[in-house]
């Protein structure tokens, strides 16, 4: 244990002034042989930092001032630096000591070293994936959050650092609607609603965007806080409840803004710009009605749609957003094959966990956005085709998207049924399965088309049989949602009526699920007809046969 003791008088400060006083040197002796000069023994070790430091570390932080809970802090910064990754877990899930308190705690101090190296110390504590839930949710994540959002509503230097760690802990999906409940009120006050209370992230994060300069200077203090602070909000803009909170700020117009003001083509944004997180911010929100219309009231179509034309993940961002906020048909270019491909290819990576190389790994979208964009951008097909028409929605039904759709709900169905054998590697959720389900629906037009000439066809009857069965299974699942529900049944019903004649769309679709569910072995009769007859027996419906209940023998053939 390194002994700490309070500052000597001028008198003894110096062994040899001491002496020369006729006093005791520190070597001889005396009435104050156990104080050593200050600058004798220094209160923190040269070597370098032991996980063993951290007790006696914490406690210079917390009862030390200035530059000694700087040079602390610094300590615990170089045990969990680039060079030290193997600390950062057992720092914070031990349960040996609480360095997130006494780190929480530098982040208000005025001395701007201390609180750069706790920024820094937190950023780099909150990279592993165990450390996220308990820096986020545990006991000391109201004291990290709020010592977080206080610097970036300073306006510190190292605001742009807190931004990067709340983006950090936000990767972990089940903090995200706690982290922007974030709304600090006195202590035995009543809650205050995160949209009612300056000091909430919601509202920081809001005023970040605000008051960020119409074009900021690149790499400077001011943009970097505004780029990391846009990270943020494309994370927490994942859940539905967030974007509601979104959709009642001024973010969905300073986002589309900046894209809006952007002097870069989109060809030329790198990963993790300004120009890229704002984008991803506006494809979550317009995903969800609560802020839909902020982003349309912003002029957010007209932004980004010139950005449909690019062939990368920019591109595909611009599209699927385009696709949810109602941009009609004739906007997507190419007659829609480029929206089409894209985002059907984007669907098939999901669901093979994969991504794609140069644009996006797979994680980054999640199947229930892929399959929302897919279906909104076939009822924009749809209605552009009108009554009876099918010239448009034919871009969209090729054979593997349509199998894709039919999958993904049948996945669902047998994942819900406990009797069936077999499955698939990948269980959609049931918004995905809804989507597809509506997709199907949108896309009947093309896909029942009958081929020229017409004729008879078993394949397309069996297609027919099957596909219309397991959307009505669909249908009668508990979990089944009134909107997929209604949309499968619709589609069930048209499908079984089509019945007989060749549909080679159809045909083509229900030959590649099939070979799919080969492929996972899954039970090939899920979905076939139950209706097998009527059993009868002698007291039953052959009753008025004249050998029943007669003593005359007959056989029934």
């Amino acid at each position: 244990m390194v002994s700490f003791r309070k500052k000597k008088s001028s008198k003894n400060v110096d062994g040899k002034a001491s002496a020369e006083n006729g006093g005791p040197s520190p070597k001889e002796g005396g009435a104050d042989d156990a104080r050593e000069p200050e600058n004798t023994k220094s209160p923190i070790p040269s070597r370098p930092p032991q996980m063993e430091d951290i007790p006696d570390l914490l406690e210079i932080m917390t009862t030390e001032k200035g530059e000694k809970s700087a040079a602390a802090t610094k300590r615990i910064y170089e045990l969990c630096d680039v060079g030290h990754k193997q600390n950062r877990v057992p720092m914070v899930c031990s349960g040996k000591f609480d360095v997130l308190t006494p780190l929480a705690q530098c982040l208000t101090q005025e001395s701007g070293d201390g609180r750069h190296l706790a920024c820094l110390a937190l950023n780099n504590l909150s990279i592993p994936t165990e450390n996220k839930r308990v820096m986020a949710l545990g006991p000391s994540s109201a004291a990290v959050i709020g010592g977080l959002c206080k610097v970036i509503a300073e306006d510190k230097q190292e605001s742009y650092l807190c931004c990067i760690c709340l983006m950090n802990l936000s990767f972990l999906e089940a903090s995200i609607a706690s982290m922007l409940q974030h709304s600090p009120a006195p202590d035995g006050s009543d809650p205050v609603p995160p949209l009612e209370n300056s000091e909430s992230l919601l509202r920081i994060l809001e005023k970040l965007l605000k008051n960020a300069p119409a074009v900021p200077k690149s790499g400077s203090g001011k943009s970097e806080g505004v780029r990391w602070a846009c990270g943020l909000i494309k994370n927490l803009a994942k859940s539905e409840e967030n974007a509601a909170l979104f959709g009642k700020t001024d973010i969905p117009k300073c986002v589309v803004g900046n894209i809006r003001n952007t002097a870069a083509p989109p060809g030329r944004w790198t990963s993790n710009s300004l120009e890229d997180f704002s984008l991803f911010v506006i494809l979550n929100l317009a995903q969800w009605p609560g802020s839909r219309e902020a982003l349309i009231e912003a002029g957010a179509i007209d932004v980004i749609k010139p950005i449909m034309a690019e062939g990368d993940l920019q591109g595909l961002k611009a599209t699927m957003a385009c696709a949810f906020l109602g941009a009609p048909w004739s906007e997507f270019p190419e007659g829609g094959s480029t929206a089409a491909k894209s985002i059907s290819e984007l669907m098939t990576n999901i669901i093979e966990k994969k991504g794609k190389d140069g644009q996006y790994a797979y994680g980054v979208f999640k199947l229930y956005t892929a399959t929302k964009a897919y279906r909104d951008l076939c009822a924009a097909a749809k209605a552009a085709d009108g009554e009876g028409g099918e010239s448009n929605t034919k871009v969209l039904a090729v054979p593997s998207a349509v199998a894709l759709c039919l999958q993904v709900v049948s996945d669902l169905v047998l994942a819900a049924d406990d009797e069936a054998n077999g499955g698939s590697k990948y269980v959609p959720d049931v918004k995905s399965a809804e989507y597809s389900a509506a997709a199907i629906g949108y896309m009947l037009p093309a896909i029942l088309q009958a081929g020229d000439p017409p004729r008879k066809s078993i394949q397309s009857e069996k297609a027919c049989g099957e596909v219309s069965s397991m959307l009505a299974q669909y249908a009668n699942l508990a979990g089944t949602s009134a909107e997929g529900k209604s949309a499968a049944s619709a589609a069930s019903e048209e499908i079984k009526g089509a019945s007989g004649n060749a549909r080679p769309i159809l045909e083509i679709s229900h030959e590649s699920w099939t070979q799919y569910r080969k492929r996972e072995g899954q039970p090939l009769d899920q979905f076939l007809s139950t209706e097998k007859g009527i059993e009868v027996d002698e007291s039953g419906p052959l009753d008025f046969l004249p050998c029943v209940n007669s003593e005359s023998q007959c056989n029934i053939l």
